[in-house]
């Protein structure tokens, strides 16, 4: 393989990106250090109130847990993004991105953070999305296990080990909003930094 054209875009430790995706280019997403989450973000080029959907693509799928094969549904239940490979297995669509009152709602001890939400807002701000706009986030890596009986949720360290990969097609002209997720829970009591490469 030639990687040499390949351009690999670090997202340093709790901050987000945002970048334009073709119909039928791929995303890499590599938690390049191990047990960290990425939010992942997708919303229609064409026409942005078309964004990524939690609730359809759980229905669709009939399960939480999406992997290879999977495809990612917006709003209006088109398929937005496909998942092609996939090393870990273990991803959240079902908790929103971390946010300011994230921190003041769960974290006690730590200090302020605008989270997931406010850096996704601040990348996407230059195509016109604002805060309220923004949807359940696809988390990759995010290892949220749901008890069988009583539903509870617990958000565990990601299963991910150095160098893990999602890979994604984009099934549409794609808006992406990227992060590295802030939440200490999530990545296991430490922040890293998130790479990625579109090709």
């Amino acid at each position: 393989m030639d990687h040499a054209h390949h351009h690999h875009h670090v997202i340093p430790p709790r901050s987000g990106d945002a970048f334009e995706m073709k119909a039928g280019q791929t995303l890499t997403v590599i938690d390049a250090l191990g047990a960290q989450v990425a939010d992942l973000l997708a919303i229609n080029a064409a026409d942005k109130r078309e964004m990524l959907s939690s609730g359809r693509t759980l229905d669709y799928a009939e399960r939480i847990y999406l992997t290879t094969g999977d495809k990612l549904y917006s709003n209006r239940s088109n398929v937005m993004l496909e998942i092609v490979e996939d090393d870990v297995g273990r991803h959240d669509f079902l908790l929103t991105p971390c946010s300011e009152a994230t921190f003041r709602m769960c974290y006690d001890n730590e200090p302020p953070h605008r989270g997931c939400l406010g850096n996704l807002a601040a990348a996407l701000q230059p195509y016109g999305i604002e805060e309220d706009a923004i949807p359940i986030a696809f988390n990759c890596f995010m290892n949220v296990p749901v008890d069988g009986e009583t539903g509870k949720l617990k958000v565990l360290p990601p299963l991910s080990k150095a160098g893990d990969r999602i890979v994604f097609v984009a099934r549409m002209d794609l808006i992406i909003g990227l992060t590295a997720c802030s939440a200490p829970a999530s990545n296991g009591g430490s922040f890293k930094p998130i790479h990625y490469e579109v090709r």
